[in-house]
């Protein structure tokens, strides 16, 4: 047994000067910028409401969260580059389609209640999805997560606390509220990936635990977690099929569209192409930054010399 072989084995942690097979340190470098793109392409959908908040406690709280999503994408592209990977590189293949992102940052923010319905629901899945990987077995990214989920718990809280607000408020308001929850929950399920026996990735990176749950469980518990949350809340979740099941002791639930999920990864979601061509101007508009920060860096590095 190698020694990689045999840190996984006793459940250890891979650090980034230990010797790794070339598929472990790929695959981590594909996840990691995945989620680092996630990260700062998901900036985008409650980015757009910064100016359009209703009160200036909910643009602080707003503004609080998108710097906070920021930040995630430095932690990651960070953890991906004690693996060799160029963060630069990364971020043309981004912009070059040739790297993915969660499907879920496709899809328009339509009112103001998709914040809160993003907060309750996309942080929601993150969670679940997120919390198992403070265990991944590659060290820096396991560390970063769990600052990521302690912020992204305190995003979904936020998130549910508008919902309240507003499902308190006008009949109108209870509208918005139940529209958006109608709009993202599909989505949301997707989030966790395709079904298993449909993921061809899963089952090595489980095996080298970088993940800890299969999609499919991960989805399960999010489901069990919502609908109670919903009940509480006062919304209807939009799935004729979502009933408990006492033989199992977990919720029955229909099965998402997932040639919906191809089609949104591929780049034909309702909001792709604009979300990548934001982030191309960003790229280029802050070229002169990066570049004055590296010349600072060099002449600093001379004075300490």
């Amino acid at each position: 047994m190698s020694d990689f072989e045999d840190t996984i084995a006793r459940d250890q942690r891979i650090e980034p000067g230990d010797a790794m097979p070339d598929g472990y340190r790929s695959t981590m470098i594909r996840q990691i910028a995945q989620h680092a793109h996630s990260e700062i392409i998901g900036m985008q959908p409650e980015g757009e409401w910064i100016t359009r908040a209703p009160s200036l406690r909910r643009k602080a709280i707003l503004l609080a969260k998108v710097q906070d999503e920021a930040g995630h994408g430095l932690y990651l592209y960070s953890a991906a580059e004690t693996l060799g990977a160029d963060r630069g590189d990364l971020t043309r293949r981004l912009i070059e389609g040739r790297q993915k992102y969660s499907s879920i940052f496709n899809y328009p923010t339509l009112t103001f209640a998709d914040v809160g319905v993003i907060g309750w629901l996309v942080d929601g899945a993150a969670i679940c999805n997120q919390v198992p990987l403070c265990r991944s077995s590659y060290g820096p990214y396991g560390r970063a997560m769990i600052r990521i989920c302690k912020e992204e718990s305190f995003h979904q809280r936020q998130g549910y606390e508008l919902l309240m607000t507003m499902m308190g408020g006008t009949p109108g308001q209870r509208a918005m509220v139940q529209d958006a929850v109608n709009r993202w929950w599909w989505p949301s399920l997707m989030m966790f990936g395709p079904p298993d026996d449909r993921s061809p990735n899963s089952a090595r990176s489980m095996a080298w635990k970088i993940k800890r749950h299969s999609n499919d469980e991960l989805r399960q518990r999010y489901v069990d977690m919502s609908v109670p949350q919903a009940e509480a809340l006062g919304v209807t979740l939009p799935d004729d099929e979502l009933r408990w099941n006492a033989d199992r002791g977990h919720y029955d639930f229909g099965t998402p569209d997932w040639a919906e999920l191809t089609r949104v990864i591929s780049g034909d979601g309702p909001c792709n192409a604009a979300r990548i061509e934001r982030r191309r101007r960003a790229d280029e508009d802050g070229a002169w930054v990066r570049e004055a920060a590296a010349a600072h860096a060099r002449k600093r590095e001379k004075v300490v010399v």
